[in-house]
């Protein structure tokens, strides 16, 4: 895997911030158009290429190095059972591909799209004092107000979709993340695209 990693690491260094294009329910993301338009040219002059075929319910990712012939891959799982209203089945199927794809390709290929604000917080140092002090509001990092305008987006869709209980949005959480909890952006835009918003 000598040739590979070695393009790989060209590839890297050369790779701008891939900035975010598209909007979602609250969010923006780079959109694969946008992602391949700026790989491609760089893979390319590094002897590197990629394929991503469908595998029963799975997409498959593969990173090669052509004059080598190594290769790097992963699989991702394509949800199944999930009902976007508004969408068929084939719509709903489509929009998981494109939503793995790009994830699979953005991780396999180390790519970052933007500034990634999570840990913008300045570390306070904690002194001990004699007597307690009222508590002051600390100002939220850039993300946090940007994932609590997308939660509250998604928890406004699922209500107008008719899913209003706790346990019900739980369960549909479930269904596209497998997990009961909206965590990160990438959640929200996981769990938008799977609503088809």
């Amino acid at each position: 895997m000598k040739e590979l990693y070695k393009a790989l690491a060209a590839f890297q260094a050369e790779v701008p911030t891939i900035k975010k294009n598209a909007s979602g329910y609250g969010y923006k993301f780079a959109d694969l158009e946008e992602i391949t338009k700026v790989i491609k040219p760089l893979l390319t002059k590094h002897g590197l290429g990629y394929t991503q075929p469908l595998e029963g319910t799975d997409i498959k990712t593969i990173i090669f190095h052509v004059e080598s012939g190594e290769s790097l891959e992963s699989v991702a799982h394509i949800p199944q059972g999930v009902q976007l209203k508004g969408q068929n089945d084939f719509q709903v199927m489509g929009s998981a591909i494109t939503y793995l794809r790009r994830y699979a390709l953005s991780s396999l290929l180390g790519l970052a799209t933007d500034e990634d604000a999570d840990a913008a917080g300045e570390q306070v140092k904690n002194t001990p004092t004699t007597a307690p002090k009222a508590p002051q509001a600390t100002p939220a990092p850039k993300g946090d107000d940007e994932l609590t305008r997308a939660k509250k987006a998604i928890n406004e869709e699922l209500e107008r979709q008719g899913i209003t209980g706790v346990i019900a949005k739980k369960a549909k959480l479930m269904s596209i993340i497998s997990k009961s909890t909206i965590d990160t952006i990438d959640d929200c835009e996981a769990v938008a695209d799977g609503l088809g918003i």
